[in-house]
């Protein structure tokens, strides 16, 4: 059993993997988040028949213990049991080489990165019925609008946001700082600064108006005037 400490650790990191992974993967269709420790990603193409989903599951010490994945997707019936052995086979090495530390982006690139040697042995398995995605089963239809997809970021900020915590799996100082700002979102703040500029300078042209006048014909004081005579003489 894990110790109280142990298990706030593994909250802290698993809180930390989420946030990466929606924003890398957000608007990303090959992305499905199932439950904050349930997820679904699609290596391949719908249309391809090498396609397949992976199921993953983080139980309650991850990443101290193994992450749960499976084949058992619907989508993955036409592909054979030797074919599936293989996917998993790899992709549990490389959980083993990875334990300790937020793996989730590492698998999914891997899958990818490795898609065709995967399945070079593949010839799909013909059924009878009309291969759907997992995620069209489970979710009602929709008005056929496809969802918009954002901007992808690059391998290399993927990298910078899955890679927070350090080899030992702790918080780096600064963690929970705002890092990452997307352009439309400085907007307000740009607008609110220009309000301020204006704000300012019409004050200060009020001041000159109102108090500008009053010092100018002030009277001068009298030991300046003593002064000003004793030279005219």
């Amino acid at each position: 059993m894990p110790t109280s400490t142990e298990s706030r650790c593994c909250q802290e990191v698993l809180k930390m993997e989420l946030e990466a992974l929606r924003s890398i993967y957000e608007g990303d269709d090959c992305f499905k988040e199932i439950s904050p420790v349930s997820f679904q990603f699609r290596i391949g193409e719908l249309e391809d028949t090498k396609a397949f989903i992976l199921d993953i599951t983080w139980p309650e010490t991850y990443p101290e213990t193994a992450p749960h994945i499976s084949l058992d997707a619907f989508f993955n019936n036409r592909i054979s049991a030797e074919t599936k052995q293989v996917i998993l086979s790899k992709l549990e090495e490389q959980v083993e080489v990875n334990l300790g530390t937020s793996m989730m982006y590492t698998l999914f690139e891997w899958a990818k990165e490795n898609w065709e040697a995967l399945m070079e042995n593949h010839s799909a398995t013909v059924t009878a019925v009309t291969l759907m995605p997992s995620s069209e089963a489970m979710t009602p239809a929709t008005t056929g609008k496809k969802k918009e997809r954002k901007d992808q970021l690059t391998k290399a900020q993927k990298r910078r946001i899955i890679n927070r915590t350090d080899n030992k799996g702790e918080l780096p100082r600064g963690w929970n700082w705002v890092d990452v700002i997307k352009v439309g979102e400085l907007q307000p703040l740009s607008t609110l600064l220009l309000w301020s500029y204006w704000l300012i300078n019409a004050l200060f042209f009020l001041f000159v108006v109102s108090f500008l006048p009053a010092l100018c014909c002030a009277p001068i004081p009298q030991h300046l005037s003593k002064t000003g005579g004793k030279d005219d003489d």
